[in-house]
């Protein structure tokens, strides 16, 4: 795995950019996740320099505090913030929950919604044993209600699917898999998601193009309002930039 990107850190929060295929959780499994490699980083940190320490060892010690905020799937890259401690934690979850939480993600849709910009509302089921989440009716039991508003930036054609939407995403609620189920659920799958749309569940080693491109919360020690953003990697957000309707101001914090 390359080096980690560091956009902030203080003594309560850590800004991070996740890279697809890392968990952003600590993971029971043999690859890399976010929350070891950065306890990792805060151990180096506070002993100056040395190897790594295990954070997964029960006879490492106690590791540094590290809290996960928000979540993004494992195959979705994109920026983070992680709480140093218990107070930054509670204030962070609490700001970074409802309408008001500023998290922006951009997709690659294969086709085009019918209106250029709206909101996005449905009932979804997690299925954990396959890993797979389902729009549902409301009374469904378990059904959880999910929120999205998206913006169409534009469209291009596309040999197999006719034509790709690229779209900007403010997700309102934290669901499962949200946005691919609630985009696939409306027959506008993510282009190489391989658990929604069809064309790709063949197709090995490809993610979903999806990008958790910004981020805005209040500071939980002085409350001033931050911003983050990273650059949407992977073809298909190339080819929205060689067709000029991706056009970023860069990274900034």
């Amino acid at each position: 795995m390359e080096k980690l990107k560091i956009y902030a850190e203080d003594a309560d929060i850590l800004v991070v950019y996740k890279p697809a295929g890392v968990d952003a959780q600590e993971s029971r499994g043999l690859g890399a996740d976010m929350v070891s490699l950065l306890k990792n980083h805060l151990a180096e940190e506070a002993r100056g320099a040395g190897g790594k320490l295990s954070t997964k060892s029960s006879t490492a010690g106690a590791p540094p505090y590290l809290a996960v905020i928000h979540r993004l799937d494992r195959q979705v890259a994109g920026i983070m913030v992680y709480a140093k401690n218990r107070k930054a934690a509670a204030a962070l979850s609490a700001g970074l929950s409802g309408d008001s939480a500023g998290k922006i993600y951009l997709a690659v849709l294969c086709g085009k919604p019918v209106d250029n910009s709206g909101e996005l509302v449905d009932f979804l089921v997690k299925d954990g044993r396959a890993n797979l989440t389902r729009a549902v009716d409301k009374d469904t039991p378990g059904a959880k209600k999910a929120v999205l508003r998206f913006e169409v930036l534009g469209s291009i054609p596309d040999p197999d699917s006719g034509v790709l939407t690229l779209v900007r995403v403010h997700l309102v609620t934290g669901r499962h898999h949200q946005i691919r189920v609630q985009f696939a659920s409306r027959g506008l799958p993510l282009y190489g998601d391989p658990k929604y749309n069809p064309a790709f569940r063949e197709r090995r080693g490809i993610n979903p193009a999806l990008c958790a491109v910004e981020l805005t919360f209040r500071h939980p020690r002085d409350g001033r309002q931050r911003t983050y953003s990273a650059r949407a990697e992977g073809e298909a957000f190339d080819r929205f930039r060689a067709a000029g309707i991706l056009k970023e101001s860069g990274e900034c914090g």
